[in-house]
């Protein structure tokens, strides 16, 4: 007895052109109940009278497939797969085996080969309790623009590098990366050199979605009592005239989280193929390789054909990195001398505007590292002090030691010092022997 497996689609056929060479129905009805044609019906039941139930079996069942991979290129990829790509994700191997070594297979393909060398394995799915609500993206580029920043070892510890954290912009309309760049850390300084680098040359957004990250949002209890209280990152903005949103949760930003996951995903393994382990190559590498290449792939059209970015005004241009600057407020001491994180500042003679003692000055730290004082629109000039100046002391008391307490002792004051004369007036007074001078009145 032969074991004959069939399908669950092959056995319904089975039993359908059964009953049709009982005559139990005619050839229309079992047409109708396979959704095949009469003449294939008949070509079916003439295929059972004379094999069976093999009859109905698909000839190429066991057989080696036309197009399967020759046994020399499917070696040659899983040698590429463990020495290259071992991390990978099929998509991702597959399209790197076609870029870079000319291997052109479906990512089926390439999924399969590597379940079977234990290079990779499917992810359960799991269904999230929490439902949230989907948000239709905006309509036009540059209506709003989601940021964020991402510590992550991008550089996968070469050099020593740790991590590093990458600061990134995605248009929420077409889903392009409009801007990326590493720095060191998420602080005021280096993400307003990324917008700075961001405005130059794609002018302002109308929007920028992020969370509430220190950086960007004040989050100590006074903030909520002062709403005037605002970030550096906000006030700048505010300046430039660009909306800034925060979000209540990470997904409220799903796109640029998301961006975050495939980044991390593909282009840690795209600077390890590249050799790249330092800051300045890696933007260079985001610039010029990476961007382009992520956003032809995973870019949609907008809706809209419109350009909402709005470019800088000659004045906002001219003053764009000191309206990207770290501001302090600061009060000029009698001697024209201010400090700042322990570094004293001399105010020099010659100034534009007229600086006088206690006014009010503005310190901008720039994120090229220098310094500027800022007072009514203009900037002072000033030199840097080796050390903090010494005060002009005017003491009233004349301090001595006391041997016998242990302590200091205040000054006597002399017989001819007007306190003493004011107590001898009074004393003389209540004795009724001295009479006040009458150029003195008390």
């Amino acid at each position: 007895m032969t074991l004959i497996t069939m399908s669950k689609k092959e056995l319904t056929r089975f039993e359908v052109i059964k009953r049709l060479a009982r005559k139990e129905i005619n050839g229309t009805k079992a047409a109708g109940l396979l959704h095949l044609s009469i003449r294939q019906v008949r070509r079916l039941k003439g295929r059972v009278k004379k094999d069976g139930a093999r009859g109905l079996v698909h000839e190429s069942r066991g057989k080696p497939g036309h197009n399967r991979l020759d046994g020399d290129e499917r070696e040659k990829i899983v040698k590429l797969l463990h020495q290259r790509y071992h991390d990978f994700g099929p998509t991702f191997a597959s399209e790197k085996l076609a870029e870079d070594h000319h291997f052109k297979h479906d990512p089926k393909t390439i999924r399969r080969i590597m379940m079977s060398e234990d290079l990779w394995q499917p992810q359960k799915k799991t269904n999230g309790s929490i439902h949230r609500q989907w948000r239709e993206r905006k309509s036009a580029y540059g209506e709003m623009v989601q940021f964020d920043g991402s510590y992550e070892h991008w550089f996968e510890d070469r050099n020593g590098s740790g991590e590093i954290c990458l600061l990134a912009a995605i248009d929420d309309a077409s889903g392009r990366i409009v801007s990326a760049a590493f720095a060191g850390h998420e602080g005021v300084l280096p993400v307003f050199n990324f917008w700075q680098g961001y405005l130059s040359a794609h002018g302002r957004p109308t929007a920028i979605y992020l969370d509430k990250f220190s950086t960007y949002h004040q989050n100590q209890v006074v903030a909520f009592e002062n709403g005037s209280t605002l970030t550096q990152f906000q006030r700048a903005m505010k300046e430039l005239q660009i909306e800034v949103i925060p979000a209540n949760s990470p997904q409220a930003k799903g796109r640029v989280e998301r961006l975050f996951g495939t980044l991390q995903d593909r282009l840690i393994k795209e600077l390890r193929l590249a050799g790249i382990a330092t800051i300045p190559l890696a933007n260079q590498f985001l610039k010029e390789v990476f961007i382009p290449k992520f956003n032809a792939k995973f870019a949609v059209t907008p809706r809209s054909t419109v350009n909402l970015h709005r470019p800088l005004s000659g004045k906002q241009r001219r003053g764009l990195s000191g309206i990207l600057s770290k501001q302090t407020g600061r009060t000029v001491q009698n001697d024209f001398t201010f400090a700042l994180k322990g570094q004293w500042y001399q105010l020099t003679r010659q100034q534009p505007v007229t600086v006088c003692r206690k006014d009010k000055v503005v310190v901008e730290e720039h994120t090229d590292g220098s310094l500027h004082v800022r007072s009514r629109g203009k900037y002072l000039n000033y030199q840097v002090l080796p050390q903090r100046p010494a005060r002009e002391i005017r003491p009233v008391w004349v301090l001595t030691t006391s041997a016998k307490e242990g302590r200091l002792a205040p000054r006597k004051p002399a017989p001819s010092h007007p306190w003493r004369q004011y107590q001898l007036a009074v004393n003389k007074t209540n004795s009724g022997h001295f009479n006040f001078p009458e150029s003195r009145t008390f």
